[in-house]
């Protein structure tokens, strides 16, 4: 085949992936709604789509629509709940790091949640861990009072540490603070479906909901973190 005849096919080939990809975004979004992400799955002739915060598999044809996990057999791990941790805003997240932070959670919390702040003591005495945590005020207005107090803190991190192991009530609220980041992670919580705190997720895709001690956190980072 001659090299421009060569280019030509290529061509098609990448134009005929693209009518692909844009006919099953087209088909579920008549079905769910608008699509945020579209990508190849790691099975073959499913495609992977983002709807409101929520992952689904489409077949290439549009004609099937799975809602579930995909797991990779040889390994046991879970890919869509995996993905769905690593797409997490993080930057709209209060971080904090002990250690070398190589293990990595998330949670959703509510600063008047009595078991939040038991997980807040238990999150100091944690090994080489980087905690995000998603401020989630569903317990009241209090809640969200407190909630933008800490938000417009010079140091989230000191603020929400403070108020949750100690008790000691975060400064008040400046005059000017953008509380986008705030709304938008209520909005993440309520996406994900997280009707109770604390909410816990892991970086191999493991959700708890509820408390459990800093010994169980360690389990649960041991495969991760080697």
């Amino acid at each position: 085949m001659k090299p421009s005849l060569l280019a030509a096919a290529l061509a098609c080939v990448s134009l005929a992936a693209f009518a692909d990809e844009s006919d099953v975004k087209k088909a579920v979004e008549a079905k769910l709604g608008k699509v945020e992400k579209i990508a190849r799955a790691p099975m073959a002739g499913i495609w992977e789509v983002t709807v409101d915060g929520q992952i689904f598999y489409a077949d290439d044809k549009a004609t099937y629509l799975i809602f579930g996990n995909l797991l990779e057999m040889k390994t046991g791990k879970n890919i869509t709940a995996e993905r769905q941790f690593n797409s997490l805003p993080l930057d709209l997240a209060v971080k904090q790091v002990r250690g070398n932070g190589k293990n990595v959670m998330v949670t959703f919390e509510d600063p008047n949640c009595g078991y939040c702040k038991k997980l807040a003591k238990d999150i100091l005495t944690l090994k080489d861990a980087t905690v995000y945590t998603f401020l989630y005020p569903v317990l009241g207005d209090d809640s969200y009072e407190k909630s933008k107090a800490i938000w417009c803190a010079p140091d989230k991190s000191k603020a929400w540490t403070d108020w949750m192991t100690a008790g000691k009530a975060p400064p008040a609220v400046p005059a000017k603070c953008d509380m986008s980041g705030l709304d938008k992670s209520a909005q993440l919580g309520r996406k994900l479906r997280i009707n109770g705190t604390p909410a816990i997720f892991f970086s191999g895709g493991e959700r708890v909901g509820g408390y459990i001690p800093a010994a169980e956190i360690e389990k649960r980072f041991a495969p991760a973190g080697g």
